[in-house]
This record gives C-alpha cells, structure tokens and sequence, in this order.
C-alpha cells in the first residue's frame, strides 16, 4: 500500500488507500478488513453498543465484498494533476448519490462544464445496477445526453438502482465509482442502513469540485434515519461528525485529495465552509418537517423496505386476524 487516510461519517471508519495492485486485490482486501476486525475488538472492549454489527460475516473470502463493508474501487493512470473527492455517507442507502451523480453529471444547471467543454460535452456511460434480492447481479449501462430520460427513469426509485460507476465517453476515463452494497441483501433481514462511498475525479474532462458538491446544497430526501426506516434530508457535513437528532439525520462527507505517484495531499474538507451552514440550517428545517409527520404517510418508508425489518412478522400476525366480509 502506497498511502492512506482513516475519516469516519457517522459511526462509519472510511479508510481511503492507494497501491498499483488494482482493484479487488487480496492482500489490500485483506489488510483493511483486519483493520476492520481490530476495531471492532476494540469497541467491544470498551462495551459499545452494535460494534461491528455492519461485518455480517467474519470469514474472510478473498474481497470484503459481500462481507458488510461499503466498497469503492476504481483504477486509472495519473494525470499531471489527479484531483478527486472521496465522499461517505450515513445513516441511508446507495440511492442516496443518485440524484446528486444525475445532476453532475447531465444537468447544465449544475454542471457549466455540459455548456462549455467540447470534452465534456460527448457525455458518459452509467453503470446501474439493480438493487433488489436476486442470485444474480443486474445492471444496465446507458449513455448520456441522448439516455438522460431511460436514466432519469431508474434512478427516481432510489431504493431499487444505484449508479455504481460514470465513464466519460471522451477518451474511455473512469470518472466515478459507488459502493452498491445493500446489508438486507446479504443478511436477509434488517441489518442497518448501507452507508454507502464513493469516488469521483474532477476536473480536466470531469465535473469540477464545486460541479460535483453543487447538488448537496438541495438537502434532497433519501432513505434512512432511525432505524432505517424512514425519510430523511440529506445533510452536507464536516468530516469525522457524529449522528444525532432522530438517528440523524441522513449525513454525506466531502474530502478533496490530489494525489500524485500513489501518495495523496492531506485532506481538503469540502463542507467545512461557512455556505454550508447555511445549507445545514435549511436540511435542518426539512428535517424536522418531515419528522413532524411520524410514521405516517411518505415520511416512513415503503412496505418493500420494511419487510426486512420486524414489520414483516407484524404484519404477518395482523394478517391472520382479518375476516372476509360474506
């Protein structure tokens, strides 16, 4: 492993690595998920509630995927200058990027780059992957501007795809990639929210920084909040913040990087601005709206996500009970 850099969002340790043994490789694999294990003894020692609830299976298999960690992978050659943004949330699902990748990446009233940069311009291909429980992985790639609408169709229904990486048309560049993990999956029942990372370069071909942060300012609501089970907006924070009010709410963090031969700069915090407090006064007030309405009507989520929590075997009881009328 060439660098590295630990943050956490939320309860969530991120840890960011460099190397040129490319991705899904073991021993890096298998390096962060031992720092993983360690941690997670540590929390115990100290008595914490849920320490390690999110490693859903201590067997190590060769890639943390699958085993509950978040995981974002990408691999390109260096530019002159490689900037990118490392981005964690918590507390919601992988659907949580997928307005703001939307609006970055085929939306001019976000990104000047679609008006401006002939490289820009050409678009990209989206990589969209179907959430729901299945055997087998589903995913569609579909191409940017001309399948703005067919991606606009599978992104609205943020529980069900996720956009799990952008290349750009113009010369093949990776541009960005999502984790798409969901823990229901794979535990078969409730197991906490996803919290899901992402990668994303910038600039020269890409989104700008500001292009990419852009769409965060909206504070849109996304799955989560306590127990999982609700609606929440998505609030722009600071690194290493905590969670509070409600489970919440909905939290995203913003670290910029360079990095150059694998070694990267020390972290930029991209929502460590007085503009965001701003934003972060004005989710708050979303917030609360929401919460005002309980558990009623859109402010919980659908009976499709919550039949891997224990309303399913409520239901189910509640189900017996009912007569048919004659």
């Amino acid at each position: 492993m060439i660098d590295w850099r630990v943050s956490f969002t939320g309860d969530d340790i991120a840890i960011l690595a460099t190397h040129n043994k490319g991705i899904e490789n073991e021993k890096v694999h298998r390096l962060c998920w031992d720092a993983f294990i360690a941690g997670m003894k540590v929390a115990k020692d100290q008595g914490l509630y849920g320490a390690g609830q999110d490693l859903l299976n201590l067997k190590f298999c060769g890639t943390c995927k699958g085993l509950g960690p978040a995981v974002a992978e990408m691999e390109f050659e260096e530019r002159d200058a490689e900037p990118f943004l490392m981005i964690a949330a918590d507390k919601t699902d992988p659907g949580a990027f997928n307005l703001p990748l939307y609006l970055s990446f085929c939306d001019p009233m976000h990104n000047a780059g679609l008006v401006i940069s002939p490289k820009i311009r050409q678009g990209y291909v989206f990589r969209i992957v179907d959430l729901s429980p299945s055997d087998k992985e589903k995913f569609i790639e579909l191409k940017s501007p001309e399948e703005i609408y067919d991606i606009a169709v599978l992104l609205r229904d943020q529980e069900r795809f996720a956009i799990e990486s952008i290349v750009s048309r113009a010369d093949g560049e990776i541009a960005a990639v999502a984790s798409t993990t969901r823990l229901h999956n794979i535990a078969g029942k409730y197991a906490g929210k996803d919290d899901p990372v992402m990668i994303v370069r910038t600039q020269k071909g890409f989104p700008g920084s500001g292009e990419i942060l852009s769409p965060y300012s909206i504070g849109h609501l996304v799955a989560g909040f306590m127990r999982g089970s609700h609606h929440g907006p998505l609030m722009p924070v600071k690194q290493n913040t905590a969670i509070s009010f409600f489970d919440g709410p909905p939290i995203v963090s913003a670290a910029a990087y360079s990095v150059h031969n694998g070694k990267l700069t020390e972290a930029a915090d991209c929502f460590d601005q007085p503009y965001w407090d701003y934003v972060r006064s004005r989710v708050s007030r979303k917030a609360e709206d929401i919460r005002r309405q309980g558990f009623f009507g859109p402010a919980m989520l659908g009976m499709g996500e919550l039949e891997y929590t224990e309303m399913a075997p409520i239901l189910k009881n509640l189900e017996k009970k009912f007569n048919i009328k004659k």
